[in-house]
């Protein structure tokens, strides 16, 4: 929370942050820029205009090529798909992606932020938080959350992050820049913190778990929610938890837990927000969790450009695609289509607030 003695974090404070580390700001202009004269119109069953390939071309190449590519090959070699999936039939309701990272591309175009919230309000999806993994995604966030309204701000290190700040000696100094951009006012968690054991070995375990005690530190001083990313470190998150004494608002950010999991969840009151991995055929313990989920606890996200829901594994992601992970939502629990809508709408505000303050 702002204070007198912990005053909210200015634009002028945020273009020095960004000087000291070296990264570009967004401008104003970038961020609201757009490549159409008046909105574009989404159809059911294709694939919303913004995210056509054809409609971008780079110096030197054809119209179609992407302004920016990633590689048409994905894990083991095989060739990816890289066309955006179509778009489903808008939400009876409107909800929220609550967490996306639209400064990461995939496929092979590349949309302005303008464009993507327009793309997402068409279907449903009224506004999003953006979410930092480091100083320059997270400063690339602030700056998204000051320009633009439906767009709130999250700022924290990847705890596959900390290890390699901690061999380098800039671990505590990363950590002291999200602690300021924690005090700016469009920023409402801190996240994604947490713990991943499975791309970081037992060498960087302390780090990791250095670094999340600081960001649970963190998020109580400000009164800032807490977005927990856990990769096979389920015991670990929850002790650590219970260790630090965990803040009011903790999100399990693309919940991978099991129904043990959802129990402590449900006991401790800490959201379970569900990302497109819920839509998987394999994932029967992410399933049986969103069947016992507290209906209060359940919110919903993309984690955009990956994670993309079956049908469409594999393809490109944006906010758009969280529609068919609500969609899947409703019917595994069993539920009105949208009165799930207006349950995470309402859990979505209760987390983070009103995206008009």
């Amino acid at each position: 929370m702002c204070t007198s003695k912990n005053p909210c974090m200015s634009e002028n404070d945020v273009t020095q942050l960004a000087e000291q580390f070296s990264f570009t700001l967004p401008t104003q202009q970038e961020i609201n820029a757009s490549i159409f004269s008046t909105k574009a119109t989404v159809e059911e069953g294709e694939t919303p205009p913004a995210y056509e390939a054809e409609r971008y071309s780079v110096e030197g190449e054809e119209s179609g090529e992407g302004t920016r590519r990633r590689s048409t090959e994905g894990d083991g070699g095989r060739k990816r798909n890289l066309v955006f999936p179509p778009a489903p039939a808008p939400l009876p309701h409107p909800i929220m992606d609550n967490h996306t990272h639209m400064d990461l591309l995939d496929g092979e175009v590349e949309v302005s932020v303008h464009d993507a919230l327009d793309t997402g309000a068409a279907l449903g999806i009224e506004s999003v938080v953006q979410v930092g993994c480091d100083i320059p995604s997270s400063l690339y966030a602030v700056k998204v959350a000051s320009v633009e309204p439906r767009v709130l701000a999250a700022v924290a290190l990847h705890p596959n992050e900390a290890p390699k700040l901690a061999e380098t000696g800039e671990l505590d100094r990363a950590l002291a820049a999200i602690e300021k951009m924690a005090s700016h006012e469009r920023v409402r968690a801190i996240g994604e913190t947490g713990l991943d054991y499975f791309r970081t070995g037992e060498d960087g375990k302390d780090a990791q778990q250095y670094s999340f005690r600081e960001h649970i530190r963190i998020a109580k001083k400000h009164g800032k929610a807490l977005q927990i990313h856990d990769r096979d470190a389920h015991d670990d998150v929850v002790r650590i938890l219970n260790e630090e004494g965990a803040p009011e608002k903790v999100v399990f950010h693309c919940y991978s837990g099991d129904a043990e999991l959802a129990e402590i969840c449900n006991t401790n009151g800490w959201y379970m927000s569900f990302a497109g991995t819920v839509t998987f055929k394999n994932s029967h313990g992410i399933q049986e969790s969103l069947k016992i989920a507290r209906p209060e606890l359940v919110l919903a996200e993309t984690d955009a450009p990956f994670l993309t829901p079956h049908p469409f594994r594999g393809r490109p992601n944006a906010s758009y695609m969280v529609n068919y992970t609500v969609r899947f939502m409703a019917q595994h629990r069993e539920q009105d289509l949208q009165g799930l809508c207006r349950t995470i709408y309402e859990n979505t505000q209760r987390v983070y607030g009103s995206w008009a303050d």
